[in-house]
C-alpha cells in the first residue's frame, strides 16, 4: 500500500474537489433568493446546525494553523482551544434565543441587519459591515493560505509535477472555491459542513492514537524528548509565557462568541427550542476533532527533535507533513479531504458574510437598493476571494497569526455590541459605533505599523478590553435609549 501512498492520498483529494463540485450544483437549485443565499432559508436541522457551529471554527485554522502553533511554541495554543468550548456555552447562553428570535422580528439576512433591528441606527450597522469585511479578509486569507498549502505539500510529493509554487496552489484553490461559493452560498457550506464534521472527529480520533503509538513510550516519551530540547514548551505556558497564553484563553473565551461565521448560523435554525441540543452536539464535535491540533503538533515537535525528521521550513506544514509521512495512506487521505471540507466550508462562510456586509448591509445602511442582488452577489464573492488571496500571499504570517488575528478584530467589534447590547437594555447606538470604531483602530494600527506588544499579549484582547470598557462607559453616560416594542419583547424573554 505503501507504493501507492501518493496517488491514494490524491484519489480522495480529487473524489472531494468532485463532490464539491457537485454540492455546489446541487445547492444552486436550492438557492433561489438572497435569503437562501446568506440565511439557508432559516430551516436548518439540530444535527446540519450543532456541526456547522464547530466545524466553522476549526476549519484552516485549527488544522493547519493549530498543529503549526504547538510544533513553534509548544503548549501555548492550548490555551486557545480549550477555552472555545467556554466559548460555546457563553454564545448559546446569551445568543442563541436571543438571535432567533430577532431573525422572526426583521426577517435579517445578515448579522449587521440584526445589528440595526437592535440599535435602530444604519450608521450603526454600515459600522457593523465595515468590521466584518476587515476582519473577513484576515480570516479568508487563513483558509485560502491553509488549502493552499497543504495542496503544495501533496503535489510536491506526487510524482506528477516536479515542483508547483505557493502561487498556482493558491490559483487552483481559489478557483475551486469561487465556483462552490458562488453556485451554493451558505446551503453548499452548511450541508458539506455535516459530511465534514463526522470525518473531522473519525479522522481526529485515528490520528490522535496514531500518535499514540509514534513512540514506544507514547506522550510521555513526547513529553521527555519535549522537555530536554526546552522545558518551557512543554509546561503550561509553552514558549509564549504567562501574560501572552492568558491573553489567548481571554479573548478566546469571550471572542467565540463574536465570531460572525458562527454566531449567523444561530439565526438559520428551523425551532427556537432546538438550541438545546445544538449546543452539546457543537461542543462534542469540537472537542473530539481538536485531539488532532495538539497531537499532530507535538507529534511533529519530537520527532525533529529526536532527528528522525529534518527541521521544517515552515511550521505550517506540520499537519501535511505527519500526515504525509507517519501515517497510514487511507488514513492521510481521509484526513485531507476532510480538512479541504473543513476549509472550504469555513471560507464559504466568510465569503457568505463578506458579500452580505458588501453587497446588502452598507448599501442598507446609506439608503441604497441593489437590483438583481443575488446576481451582485455572486460578483462580489468572486472580488472578496480575489483580495483575500492578495492578503494571504503577501502579509508573511502564519496560518494561526493569520486567524488570530481576524478573530481578535471580530471580538473586538462585535462581542460588546452584540454579546452584551443584546442582553443589556441600556446600551446605545453612540456606544456601539465608538466600540467598533476603537477596536478596528487598536487592531489594524498594531497590524500595519507592526507594533511589538510587550509580554507577547495579543493584540486582540487588548482591543476587546479596551472596547468593553468604552461600551459600557459611554451607554451609562449617555441618555437611556427607546427600544423598538418587538425588539424589547425579545429581550424579555
Amino acid at each position: 500500500m505503501e507504493a501507492f501512498r501518493n496517488p491514494i492520498i490524491l484519489g480522495f483529494v480529487a473524489a472531494y474537489m468532485l463532490l464539491t463540485i457537485l454540492v455546489g450544483i446541487w445547492a444552486l437549485k436550492k438557492t433561489k433568493s438572497t435569503q437562501d443565499f446568506f440565511m439557508a432559508g432559516k430551516d436548518l436541522g439540530i444535527m446540519v446546525t450543532g456541526f456547522a457551529v464547530f466545524s466553522s471554527l476549526l476549519s484552516g485554522f485549527g488544522f493547519v494553523g493549530g498543529p503549526a502553533l504547538v510544533y513553534k511554541m509548544g503548549m501555548s495554543s492550548v490555551w486557545m482551544f480549550v477555552c472555545v468550548i467556554m466559548g460555546f456555552n457563553l454564545s448559546f447562553f446569551l445568543l442563541a434565543k436571543r438571535l432567533r428570535l430577532f431573525a422572526e422580528i426583521g426577517n435579517p439576512i445578515s448579522l449587521p441587519d440584526v445589528v440595526r433591528l437592535r440599535y435602530d441606527n444604519a450608521f450603526t450597522q454600515g459600522l457593523m459591515a465595515l468590521a466584518i469585511i476587515l476582519g473577513v479578509l484576515g480570516y479568508l486569507a487563513t483558509q485560502i493560505l491553509a488549502m493552499s498549502i497543504v495542496l503544495q505539500e501533496i503535489l510536491n510529493a506526487s510524482s506528477f509535477v516536479d515542483y508547483i509554487s505557493i502561487g498556482y496552489c493558491m490559483l487552483i484553490s481559489c478557483s475551486i472555491l469561487v465556483f462552490y461559493s458562488i453556485t451554493g452560498g451558505i446551503v453548499a457550506s452548511v450541508y458539506t459542513d455535516l459530511v465534514q464534521g463526522a470525518i473531522m472527529i473519525f479522522g481526529a480520533l485515528l490520528i490522535f492514537f496514531s500518535v499514540f503509538n509514534l513512540f514506544e513510550g507514547g506522550f510521555e516519551e513526547i513529553s521527555q524528548i519535549i522537555a530536554k530540547d526546552d522545558a518551557g514548551a512543554i509546561g503550561p505556558w509553552g514558549t509564549l509565557g504567562a501574560l501572552g497564553s492568558l491573553s489567548w484563553l481571554f479573548v478566546f473565551m469571550m471572542g467565540g462568541a463574536g465570531q460572525p461565521h458562527v454566531i449567523t448560523k444561530m439565526m438559520m435554525y428551523k425551532n427556537i427550542s432546538d438550541a438545546k441540543y445544538i449546543l452539546p452536539t457543537s461542543i462534542v464535535g469540537y472537542f473530539f476533532s481538536a485531539l488532532l491540533w495538539l497531537s499532530i503538533g507535538l507529534a511533529m515537535r519530537a520527532l525533529v527533535i529526536s532527528g528522525v525528521h529534518p527541521e521544517l521550513s515552515n511550521a505550517d506544514m506540520a499537519a501535511s507533513v505527519y500526515l504525509q509521512y507517519y501515517t497510514n495512506p487511507i488514513l492521510a487521505g481521509l484526513v485531507f479531504a476532510g480538512l479541504f471540507a473543513a476549509i472550504m466550508s469555513t471560507a464559504d462562510a466568510f465569503l457568505n458574510i463578506g458579500t452580505a456586509a458588501i453587497m446588502h448591509d452598507i448599501p442598507n445602511a446609506i439608503g441604497f437598493k441593489i437590483k438583481n442582488d443575488l446576481f451582485w452577489a455572486r460578483v462580489v464573492t468572486f472580488m472578496l476571494t480575489v483580495m483575500a488571496a492578495l492578503f494571504a500571499r503577501y502579509s508573511g504570517d502564519l496560518v494561526a497569526i493569520l486567524g488570530a488575528f481576524g478573530w481578535g478584530t471580530f471580538a473586538a467589534a462585535i462581542v460588546p455590541v452584540v454579546v452584551i447590547g443584546f442582553n443589556w437594555k441600556r446600551a446605545t447606538p453612540l456606544a456601539a459605533n465608538v466600540c467598533i470604531i476603537s477596536s478596528l483602530l487598536i487592531n489594524f494600527s498594531v497590524k500595519i505599523l507592526d507594533i511589538k506588544v510587550p509580554y507577547a499579549i495579543d493584540i486582540g484582547a487588548i482591543s476587546l478590553i479596551v472596547s468593553m470598557l468604552l461600551f459600557v462607559a459611554i451607554s451609562l453616560l449617555s441618555k437611556k435609549p427607546l427600544i423598538n416594542k418587538n425588539v424589547e419583547a425579545a429581550m424579555d424573554l
